[in-house]
């Protein structure tokens, strides 16, 4: 009876908590959603807060919002045609079967590739730390001084390695940075020839081609030994050492020819070879680049690595890209900031000498760390090491009869086998050795840190040679050839400074690191609320696959059938790209949304050569356009004509229809972003297409928006022909506090033959009629393009489609809570709404408190939150984008961070406060100006570091300097690390 009793119980128990379960099941979604988890994590407001926003904007539904916001003659009616999303731990199991389908071989194929050791506690703090990730580029230097110090030590160790005065914070590439040494050359003194050595890698001298010849100057391939200066017409002169065969050659007859007769001499040089080589500066170089892709950066197919420049003093003001400089902060201690011309094409436009916007900071920074982890003297016996080894094989292959051209060489050999080359390409299969084989039947060997005496051994089995390494050590002729022992021996120090010689066991460099991210505002912080950037979540999942060993460790030029899991991720990236955006293919090979400008511009401009008319040259931009579209259009050899911008900020259709009939014959393309520049949605934009179109022009369609379009609406459906796409802004790869970038360009099948190829690994395949090459690499940054992959996968076409539409609400959200305080200078006339960002008009506070952009970015910093977009594109301005993983909860903390701000500009207004000495004048405020002894400020310092009662000391960022000056900082030009000071005793 009991038993009875207990069953019945036990039963009715279990059906009511079925019912329980199921209701909960009803109310909250579907019985098993984990396919959908992703979402709910990436897009920051609760379905409840959505609700609520909505409601204060006056919309039911986000359909009803974003329906009413894009225009209705490009809206998107139909979903997304890619795949249903995949949970977090689904999609991990799957990109990690896919990454295991490339093979990791050891790879001796050099060519400016080389695997190497990452330190482990350098990848797991800084390259898998979101601390270091998530950061913006350092635009607001008070709380970025964590990085800029350690771009500093980068410039530091390229300026000291190379022997030159100044270096920047790093550009894209070894390719890329050729091409700019040589720009600058021609900038310098206005020579239009340029010669390159034959002995520079295949990929350099291709970029240095493409990039230079659009702008219609002369590229020779010489042998440099026998080049002629005399007739005063060469630019500069680009040559390699050790170059990409091995040999290291004394360049100082050529350097004093050059100079003699007023050409400026480049040298493409080997950061870890230079701790045993003379530097170039001792031979007469004026400028030094490449890769420092070898100092703790894995090889990632290609990317992303950090290029290097440096330069002598008297050319530093010509120097491109980003350069860090010391100046003094409003206490008088030394800071940290982005000096000279940081972004010049911002304000020289097609005057521009160049378009670089993104640099590779996180990677340049993983490479300074690496040389302060292992200091000089450890760099020293790595290249040792290296070096050492290449002598032992060198003299193993000589003695069993091979030829080798290389009679001086730091770790790279030139072998003629004396056994026939099929023979050896089958016996290194056989061990799944890669070597670089030459069309003349040579054999190409590039040693690095990874090597083994097993390697070694390995190398002298396949060419059927009985040498050990073990024997060869002690030959006196194999350490004869030591390049320490000889003419090239460097006696000159370097990496001097203390930062470099104190943080050598795991303990210190752990606390070094870590101090240096606490001196940083990132997005594990607080949101970053920066306009046309789109400072989103990176989410964990997505970034764990960058850090895959079967991603990592495979060479840029390995053997197509080696990299079968990377080409299927370009074929299911490039497919949803497609799907999204409208277009037909796509190019991975940018690695930085300008790199992608020019690679469109130059598709469309190699397009119409095609067809015979050469001679459309003209690019039609709005004045509000991003300061990079000028200038890649003038690097891609066009002639830029503005067009006018209405009132409220859209584009004069009228201004654009007169261009377009005025240059018919000439109309190369129109350049415009969509949403606008000032974050409209332009009703008329497929009307402008369409005039283009009529007169002969293709259009360029700038993707640093696109996050308000996914799901919505496809450029390639309302006319645009190419775009770029910031994988770094709309498809979640992280700044890396200003780098890697990723711009691969989208285009429609008319263009598709003339994207960018390659001299080694052609993605078009042979005889493909592009005009040539943009990245050193053939696929670009490819080791990041897992991150985007796995944000589609995740979030499917509902969630994408949910994103933007959330990304638009937020946005509204914010300006709808604003409005009472500060206005927002543009909405659409139609709709009365914004996209996915805003600009809000504070020119007025100058006029009433003698307040700017600059002071309330200042102070925003005392509430721990990073500036909007400062005084761009309209100057006195801030433009602000939310995006949609923040949720509810830090908007209305933003918010209420500029309200209480624009309190305080009213106190200034009305009197209460000081118009010079106030909170806005004289912020950020630092914790050791806040706890000092003396505090003699009109105001208290709880409303210097506690202004609102959300700024708590729990979660406080205290800004590490005060008020930066920029002024000083340009006055007195110091770029490499200064004189030791207390605070580097951590």
């Amino acid at each position: 009876m009991n038993r009875v009793v207990t069953a019945k119980y036990l039963k009715g128990l279990i059906s009511l908590k079925l019912v329980r379960f199921f209701s909960a099941a009803r109310l909250e979604g579907p019985l098993f959603p984990h396919k959908d988890e992703f979402p709910s994590r990436h897009i920051g407001p609760r379905d409840s807060d959505i609700i609520v926003m909505l409601d204060t904007i006056g919309f039911k539904s986000l359909d009803q919002l974003t329906e009413t916001a894009v225009p209705k003659n490009i809206f998107l009616s139909k979903p997304l045609d890619i795949e249903e999303p995949l949970g977090e731990y689904e999609l991990i199991n799957r990109i990690r079967t896919i990454a295991e389908r490339n093979q990791i071989w050891r790879s001796y194929i050099g060519m400016g590739y080389h695997n190497c050791c990452v330190p482990h506690t350098i990848m797991r703090n800084i390259f898998e730390n979101p601390g270091w990730t998530t950061q913006y580029t350092p635009y607001q230097p008070e709380v970025a001084q964590g990085r800029l110090e350690g771009l500093l030590n980068y410039q530091t160790m390229v300026s000291e390695l190379t022997g030159l005065e100044v270096a920047n914070a790093s550009l894209l590439d070894e390719g890329t940075a050729a091409a700019e040494a040589l720009s600058l050359c021609f900038r310098q003194n206005k020579r239009r020839k340029l010669l390159v050595s034959n002995k520079l890698h295949p990929q350099t001298i291709s970029v240095v081609e493409t990039r230079l010849k659009s702008l219609g100057l002369e590229v020779e391939v010489v042998n440099v030994f026998q080049s002629d200066f005399s007739n005063r017409d060469v630019a500069g002169v680009l040559f390699q050492y050790p170059d990409t065969e091995g040999n290291v050659s004394d360049f100082s007859a050529i350097a004093e020819a050059a100079h003699s007769h007023g050409t400026l001499v480049c040298c493409a040089t080997d950061l870890l070879s230079l701790t045993l080589l003379r530097p170039p500066s001792e031979f007469g170089a004026d400028l030094a680049l490449g890769t420092s892709q070898r100092l703790g950066v894995p090889l990632g197919y290609g990317g992303p690595h950090a290029g290097f420049f440096a330069c002598n003093q008297s050319l530093v003001r010509l120097m491109p890209g980003r350069m860090i400089g010391v100046t003094r902060d409003a206490a008088g201690r030394d800071g940290y900031r982005l000096a000279l011309q940081t972004r010049e094409q911002h304000i020289r436009r097609d005057k521009a000498t160049s378009n670089i916007c993104t640099a590779q900071a996180l990677l340049a920074n993983m490479s300074a760390m690496f040389a302060v982890y292992h200091g000089p003297q450890g760099l020293k016996e790595i290249a040792t090491k290296i070096h050492h080894f290449a002598l032992v094989l060198d003299g193993g292959l000589r003695k069993d009869g091979n030829y080798l051209e290389n009679d001086v060489f730091f770790d790279t050999l030139k072998v003629r086998p004396t056994m026939e080359i099929e023979e050896v390409k089958a016996r290194a299969e056989e061990k799944h050795i890669n070597f670089r084989y030459y069309d003349d039947g040579t054999i190409g060997i590039a040693l690095d840190e990874t090597v083994t005496s097993k390697d070694i051994n390995d190398i002298f089995d396949v060419f059927g040679s009985g040498q050990k390494l073990e024997n060869l050590l002690e030959d006196t002729d194999v350490k004869q050839k030591a390049i320490y022992r000889g003419e090239f021996k460097r006696t000159s120090p370097f990496l001097t400074h203390p930062v470099f010689n104190s943080h050598h066991s795991e303990t210190r460099i752990v606390r070094y690191m870590k101090v240096l991210e606490n001196k940083d505002i990132s997005l594990v912080h607080s949101m970053i609320p920066l306009g046309s950037c789109t400072m989103k979540l990176n989410s964990t999942t997505e970034m764990m696959p960058c850090s895959f060993k079967h991603f990592t460790d495979i060479h840029p030029f390995a053997p197509l059938d080696q990299s079968l899991g990377y080409h299927q991720l370009f074929a299911e990236l490039e497919k949803d790209l497609c799907a999204i955006t409208g277009y037909d293919k796509i190019s991975f090979q940018p690695n930085s949304g300008a790199q992608g400008e020019y690679a469109g511009l130059r598709a469309i401009q190699c397009y119409h050569e095609a067809k015979g008319d050469k001679h459309r040259d003209v690019c039609l931009i709005p004045v509000s356009a991003h300061g990079t579209n000028p200038a890649s259009a003038q690097m891609a050899g066009m002639r830029v004509e503005p067009v006018k911008v209405k009132n409220d900020g859209t584009i004069d259709v009228s201004d654009l229809k007169s261009k377009a009939e005025k240059f018919k014959n000439r109309l190369s393309c129109l350049m415009i972003t969509y949403p606008s520049t000032n974050g409209v949605f332009e009703d008329t934009v497929a009307e402008v297409c369409e005039i283009t179109h009529k007169n002969g022009g293709q259009v360029y369609l700038d993707g640093a928006n696109m996050n308000a379009q996914v799901g919505l609406c496809r450029p390639g459906d309302y006319g645009s022909d190419v775009s770029h796409l910031n994988l770094h802004k709309t498809f979640c790869i992280p700044h890396g506090g200003g780098g890697p970038g990723m711009g691969p360009i989208g285009v429609k099948s008319h263009l598709a033959p003339f994207l960018p190829g390659h001299p080694v690994v052609n993605p078009l395949g042979a005889n493909s009629p592009s005009y040539g090459v943009v990245s050193a690499a053939p696929y670009g940054s490819s080791a990041i393009l897992p991150i985007s992959w796995a944000y589609i996968k995740m979030m499917g076409p509902r969630g994408l489609k949910k994103a933007t539409q959330v990304a638009i609400l937020n946005a509204n959200y914010m300006s709808k809570v604003l409005e009472p305080y500060y206005p927002t200078l543009f909405k659409s006339d139609s709709s009365n709404l914004i996209a996915h960002e805003f600009i809000i008009d504070i020119r007025e506070f100058k006029k009433t408190a003698n307040i700017e952009a600059a002071d309330i970015a200042k102070r925003l910093m005392d509430y721990s939150f990073h500036a909007p977009t400062m005084s761009w594109p309209v100057p006195g301005t801030l433009m602000i984008e939310p995006t949609e993983s923040e949720d509810k909860q830090e908007l209305d903390r933003f918010c209420e961070a500029l309200i209480s701000i624009r309190q305080e500009i009213r106190d200034i207004e009305e009197g209460r406060m000081d118009i010079r000495m106030n909170p806005l004048k004289m912020a950020p405020h630092t914790q050791e100006q806040v706890i000092t002894s003396t505090w003699e400020r009109p105001y208290t310092r709880e409303q210097a570091a506690f202004p609102a009662p959300f700024v708590k000391p729990d979660l406080k960022v205290w800004p590490t300097v005060a008020r930066i000056d920029d002024i000083y900082g340009d006055k007195h030009l110091v770029c490499t690390c200064p004189p030791i000071l207390d605070e580097y005793n951590y």
